[in-house]
C-alpha cells in the first residue's frame, strides 16, 4: 500500500483519497475503516477564524444563514464548508432530519415539541435553542420520532 501526503493551500479541509485499479474487498475494508474514523467528526471555523473538530453527535443543528452553513453546538456557532443537501445525504442514517428548507436538526437532542394552528411544530432543543419544522417536513419528523432510525448517533 502506498501512502502519500500532499500539503497545499488549495485544500480547505482534510481530504483522503483511496485509489486502486479495481474495487475489491481490501479497498472496501480501507474505505469502511476510514469512514469509521472520520465520519463522527466535522470541521468548522469559529467567528475568530479558528478551526475546530466538532463531534457530529454534539451538533444541535445545521442551518443556512445567507450563503453560509452553520453548525450549532453547546460551544457556539461554526461555519461549515459543506452544503445542507450534502449534510442531509451524509447524515441520512443518523438522528439528523431536515425540518425545513434551511435547517437539519439532531432529533436526539429534542426536549419539547409544540404544535400550532398553522401546522408547524416549534421544536426546543436541550440547550434551549428553538426552531420550527415546516409543514412539509412535519410528517417526516413525526415518522422518525415515532419509529426511530436503526443506527442513530445521539449524545446524552
Amino acid at each position: 500500500m502506498l501512502i502519500r501526503t500532499e500539503i497545499n493551500d488549495r485544500y480547505k479541509e482534510l481530504e483522503l483519497h483511496v485509489c486502486n485499479e479495481v474495487m475489491n474487498e481490501r479497498v472496501q475494508e480501507v474505505v469502511h475503516e476510514l469512514h469509521s474514523i472520520y465520519d463522527e467528526m466535522i470541521y468548522g471555523t469559529d467567528e475568530k477564524g479558528d478551526r475546530h473538530a466538532l463531534s457530529i453527535a454534539g451538533v444541535i443543528s445545521f442551518y443556512a444563514e445567507g450563503q453560509r452553513v452553520i453548525a450549532l453546538n453547546r460551544e457556539g456557532k461554526f461555519n461549515i464548508s459543506k452544503k445542507l443537501y450534502e449534510l442531509e445525504e451524509s447524515l441520512s442514517d443518523t438522528a439528523f432530519v431536515r425540518i425545513s428548507k434551511s435547517e437539519i436538526i439532531n432529533t436526539g437532542l429534542i426536549v419539547k415539541l409544540d404544535l400550532n394552528m398553522a401546522g408547524t411544530i416549534r421544536i426546543t432543543m436541550k440547550n434551549g435553542y428553538s426552531t420550527f419544522a415546516s409543514r412539509r417536513n412535519v410528517a417526516k419528523l413525526r415518522k422518525i420520532l415515532v419509529n426511530g432510525r436503526s443506527s442513530s448517533r445521539v449524545e446524552d
